[in-house]
């Protein structure tokens, strides 16, 4: 499949957008040659050697056999390129062979990986998980040992989490950790649904998992996090982690998804005992915004595919690209596209910046909002196509069975809801995303000033309703709020010097169609909890 990285796009969203240019005095060695130079350089990685595997590598799939994983023909030389650029490094500590650019460089990078091969970028998102944890919260000894070869691409990394009985209830985890004479752990327990746990591609993967120690507290307060490498970091013997398993996906038929067996592994604590749910949420709060990336990186694909697709395809004597309809479809996707991006960069420039109580509101909306317009954008891709585009011929498919994942990934969207309004909004009484509402009541274009308004009467609602009624209205009221935050991004952008004309009826097309439906989202957020839970749902009862 054919893709190109969208680069003008890429860098109106980065630079008017989300502002990357504040960061000049954190990050004086980045400037616009080097960023140019950066950008395409991952787009021509992508579209030359990522994009060619991605149909090739969805009909090979991975295959296990004698606990070992081989990966689909093409991505072990493709690793290859992306190790020997130093992409994995990007935005890493310098001190460990890292690169030390903004995380909002790297995230657009990534954004390339993505759309070009989702599959193949679980692999790097992953590694960058792990980066993150040992630099925040390893010791010295750790951070020497594992955060060079990780940095480099020379091994890679994965979290485990999740456990058949547990879910997105880390607290229930049942993997315990028995301490060892010589410092170490013995780690016992399974764990599910582990992207990239096994494969061949790196001669080691750097596990990191929660288990609890034996005799620790029960629930998420006696979680600890550990270290366990496929090979022994002493003499490099097998450690006792294999994979049991693979999960037959709906999609991302190349990204091995493994059922890991620890037993009796030899482990090494993270951090303090029992406050692994700390480094967990470093893991995951990085997880979030790149799969929030790859949400808009796989609408993107799509969208380049059904625009050509558009431009070929002739139906009543004219190419459909001419229907009234078919452009509503296209448009609608770019536009929302261009407002995901935006969002996800500006949540990066949040965290280069040091703006916590904004990367923070921004992480949950990136990640649920650019999703299901990953899914929206795939399914508009598929209709574009016709009846081609439910056949595998066709193309569109894949991205639409690649992109339903995402919403799912790194705490559903529904999780994601929820903490946006319990932990974020009345976190700060609704002071952060006050801050975007002030800014869109001063607008000069009508329909973002009125949906400003929307917004600010659905936070008030958010801030003072019942919590089961807040809760009932959280996912509508995370719609809403990703619907205005990703316009005055788009607003700040075509009010830039520079900006051209295309930018501008971009955001005008984004303004006239996706906030004009702000009042029904206020509706919904508002509907409150009786409803769902009426004596009359008979079918609904426990």
């Amino acid at each position: 499949m054919s893709y190109a990285a969208p680069i003008t796009d890429m860098r109106f969203a980065l630079e008017a957008c989300a502002n990357l240019w504040s960061l000049r005095d954190r990050y004086p060695d980045l400037d616009e040659d080097l960023l140019a130079a950066i950008l395409e350089g991952a787009g021509a990685l992508a579209a030359e050697t990522l994009a060619p595997l991605n149909r090739t590598g969805d009909k090979a799939r991975v295959s296990l056999a004698n606990d070992a994983v081989t990966a689909a023909p093409g991505f072990r030389e493709a690793y290859e390129a992306f190790k020997a650029g130093g992409w994995q490094g990007l935005a890493a500590d310098p001190v460990y062979g890292g690169q030390g650019l903004p995380r909002a460089v790297a995230l657009a990078v990534m954004e390339t990986v993505h759309a070009a091969n989702m599959s193949f970028g679980l692999l790097p998102m992953l590694t960058l998980g792990a980066i993150e944890a040992i630099e925040q919260h390893g010791a010295p000894d750790q951070k020497q040992l594992y955060l060079e070869k990780l940095i480099s691409g020379e091994w890679s990394g994965t979290m485990n989490l999740t456990e058949p009985q547990a879910g997105s209830d880390v607290g229930a985890l049942t993997t315990k950790a028995t301490p060892q004479a010589d410092g170490a752990y013995a780690i016992t327990g399974q764990k599910i649904f582990i992207t990239w746990g096994e494969h061949d591609l790196a001669p080691n993967i750097i596990h990191l998992v929660l288990a609890r120690i034996e005799g620790a507290p029960v629930g998420s307060k006696g979680i600890s996090l550990f270290i366990v490498p496929k090979f022994r970091d002493a003499d490099g013997s097998r450690n006792a982690v294999r994979c049991i398993g693979l999960e037959e996906k709906m999609g991302i038929h190349a990204s091995p998804t493994c059922t890991m067996a620890f037993e009796g592994a030899t482990g090494w604590l993270i951090g303090a005992e029992n406050k692994g749910l700390a480094a967990m949420f470093t893991m995951m709060n990085a997880a979030r915004l790149n799969v929030g990336m790859e949400g808009v990186a796989v609408a993107e694909a799509a969208y380049q595919k059904a625009l050509a697709y558009a431009k070929e395809r002739k139906q009543g004597g004219a190419l459909i690209i001419e229907h009234p309809d078919v452009r509503r479809m296209l448009l609608t996707a770019r536009a929302k596209i261009q407002a995901g991006r935006a969002i996800c960069y500006a949540c990066a420039v949040a965290a280069d910046g040091g703006d916590k109580a904004m990367e923070d509101l921004l992480t949950p909306i990136a990640k649920s909002w650019c999703t299901d317009l990953g899914v929206e954008a795939a399914s508009l891709g598929v209709q574009v196509h016709g009846g081609m585009g439910f056949v595998e011929e066709g193309g569109a498919a894949q991205f639409y069975r690649d992109a339903r994942i995402t919403p799912i990934y790194e705490g559903t969207n529904g999780i994601q809801a929820i903490d946006l309004y319990g932990r974020k909004l009345l976190g700060d009484r609704g002071h952060t995303m006050g801050r975007f509402i002030a800014e869109a009541e001063v607008s000069h274009v009508p329909a973002l000033k009125a949906a400003a308004g929307h917004l600010r009467d659905a936070t008030d609602y958010m801030l003072a309703a019942k919590r089961e009624d807040a809760l009932a209205g959280a996912s509508a009221y995370l719609t809403l709020a990703g619907d205005v935050i990703g316009a005055v991004l788009l607003a700040r952008g075509v009010r830039a010097e520079g900006a051209d004309e295309e930018q501008k009826a971009l955001f005008d097309f984004y303004a006239a169609t996706v906030l004009t439906r702000a009042p029904a989202h206020v509706a919904a957020t508002k509907a409150g909890a009786a409803h769902l839970y009426s004596s009359a749902l008979r079918g609904f009862a426990s």
